[in-house]
């Protein structure tokens, strides 16, 4: 099953669409959906990360809160190998370093991220970190590290075998400078609301492939790759970081869900507002995921191929969202 290629370019091995196994037990349909009407506990993520979703559930069925959910689940893909854009595996910079990001945001607004970290398998786990235990928001670098060895966690390669080879064939064409089309990357965002319907978010990525040392995106930016006002509900988003910051993306979404708009009249005009900056220049990649307090969901992408995956106790889907091009 086909979920991650955001960016095309069928030339190079770094783009090969990434796949992640699913238990035999999950459901393994895809279903064109209308958003979902409201429903709680429910948890909604970016992409088909079934085991991820499935393990999200997991806390929130067995009575668990929703920020325990949301890093629980996440966790689940930055552990997977396979997936070569999140955690251990993921794919590096142009210097073969691998560098990740990651941020959390509960329902009473506190928050906290880490930015460009290397060598620690759980960013997920390090930004809630900073959230409990620090006065700040984000950490970055080689701070960020440090404060996670000082929390306990273990330091680990985590550039693998099959990454490290697919960045050595990159680099015998690659020119040092970002190109259009060669970046294949996603984050994964999950939303979650508990059963007294407080609502958290966490959002991981180790970012673009091959991007210059020291980029970062949208995924660990409060406001721009998550954002959560238990009041109202969250939304994170996923493909090009650089649009997304510029139209502060998720605060976005939530703040014209506050004005009434449902979380997918909320999405699609997000991903609008990113279209008309753009002026049809549109070989790029957004999606976004929303939901709101009393648990609707909605969803909307750019170009066709974005899957998102919920799962209620009306069941374990994945959903594949309208897009503004049509195929």
């Amino acid at each position: 099953m086909q979920r991650r290629k955001f960016i095309k370019n069928a030339t190079i091995t770094a783009t090969a669409i990434i796949s992640t196994p699913l238990a035999a037990s999950y459901s393994n349909e895809k279903t064109k959906i209308t958003p979902t009407k409201g429903i709680k506990p429910i948890v909604i993520a970016t992409w088909d990360v079934a085991n991820a979703s499935a393990k999200a559930w997991e806390v929130l069925k067995n009575g668990g809160n929703s920020l325990d959910a949301v890093e629980q689940g996440v966790m689940i893909e930055e552990a997977d190998e396979s997936n070569q854009s999140v955690g251990k595996g993921g794919r590096p910079d142009r210097d073969g370093k691998v560098t990740l990001d990651a941020c959390i945001m509960d329902h009473q607004g506190n928050c906290g991220a880490v930015l460009c970290m290397q060598n620690i398998v759980h960013p997920v786990s390090v930004a809630r970190k900073v959230m409990e235990e620090t006065p700040h928001v984000m950490l970055a670098g080689k701070g960020a590290e440090q404060f996670a060895y000082e929390m306990g966690f273990e330091k680990e390669n985590l550039l693998t075998e099959k990454s490290k080879q697919e960045w050595l064939e990159w680099k015998k064409t690659s020119q040092y400078k970002p190109i259009v089309n060669i970046e294949n990357h996603d984050t994964i965002g999950m939303l979650a609301i508990d059963s007294i319907g407080n609502i958290s978010g966490a959002c991981t990525t180790s970012g673009m492939a091959y991007k210059i040392s020291g980029r970062v995106g949208d995924s660990p930016i409060i406001g721009a790759g998550l954002f959560i006002d238990n009041e109202i509900g969250g939304a994170t988003a996923t493909g090009v970081g650089e649009e997304v910051v510029k139209t502060v993306g998720s605060f976005l979404i939530v703040e014209l869900m506050r004005q009434g708009k449902s979380p997918q009249e909320a999405c699609e005009e997000g991903v609008n507002r990113i279209i008309a900056k753009n002026k049809g220049n549109l070989n790029f990649q957004i999606g976004f995921i929303a939901i709101n307090k009393q648990g609707e969901t909605g969803a909307y992408c750019i170009q066709p191929g974005f899957t998102y995956r919920t799962y209620s106790e009306k069941g374990h889907l994945n959903n594949t969202p309208d897009s503004y091009i049509k195929v």
